[in-house]
C-alpha cells in the first residue's frame, strides 16, 4: 500500500487555532498603535500651527485675530500661509477639524482637537488616557495631552 503525503485534519486544525490565537493578540495591539499614531500626528500638526502663530506674533505683537471666538483653524489661513507655514493642517488624525479659540485682542489662543469620535472638549488639563479625550495646546504648551497606556 502506498503512503500518501499531506496533512491530517488534526494538524490543520491546530495550525488554524494557533493563527487565531496570534490574530486575537495582534489585532487589538495594531488598532491601538494606529490610534497612537493619529494622536502623535495631531500633536505634531497642532505644534506646527502654534509655531506659525508664534512667528506671526513676533512680527505683529499679537496673534492672528478672527471674528469668531471659536472657529476652525481655516479662519487663520490667510494670516499665516505661506509666510509662516507652507500648508496649514486643517484636520486631525481622525479627520476632525482642528479648532481654534482666541480672544479678540489677539493676546491668547487655544488650539485643540476633539480626538476620536469628535466629542472631546477642552476640559481639565493634564495627561489623558482615552483616545476620545481632547488634545489641547494653549499659549505655547500642551494643556491636555495623551500619556501612558490609552484605552478605547
Amino acid at each position: 500500500m502506498k503512503r500518501q503525503k499531506g496533512f491530517t485534519l488534526i494538524e490543520l486544525l491546530i495550525v488554524v487555532a494557533i493563527i487565531g490565537i496570534i490574530a486575537a493578540i495582534a489585532i487589538p495591539n495594531l488598532l491601538n498603535a494606529i490610534n497612537r499614531g493619529r494622536q502623535k500626528r495631531t500633536m505634531s500638526d497642532i505644534r506646527s500651527i502654534a509655531t506659525a502663530m508664534e512667528a506671526y506674533s513676533v512680527d505683529f505683537n499679537f496673534y492672528p485675530k478672527v471674528a469668531v471666538a471659536s472657529a476652525s483653524v481655516v479662519a487663520i489661513d490667510t494670516y499665516i500661509t505661506p509666510t509662516f507655514i507652507k500648508r496649514l493642517p486643517t484636520n486631525d488624525g481622525w479627520n476632525q477639524a482642528l479648532l481654534l479659540i482666541n480672544d479678540s485682542a489677539g493676546q491668547s489662543y487655544t488650539l485643540f482637537s476633539q480626538a476620536k469620535g469628535g466629542a472631546g472638549t477642552p476640559g481639565t488639563g493634564g495627561p489623558k488616557t482615552d483616545f476620545a479625550d481632547a488634545i489641547v495646546f494653549s499659549n505655547g504648551q500642551f494643556y491636555a495631552w495623551p500619556e501612558g497606556m490609552q484605552t478605547n
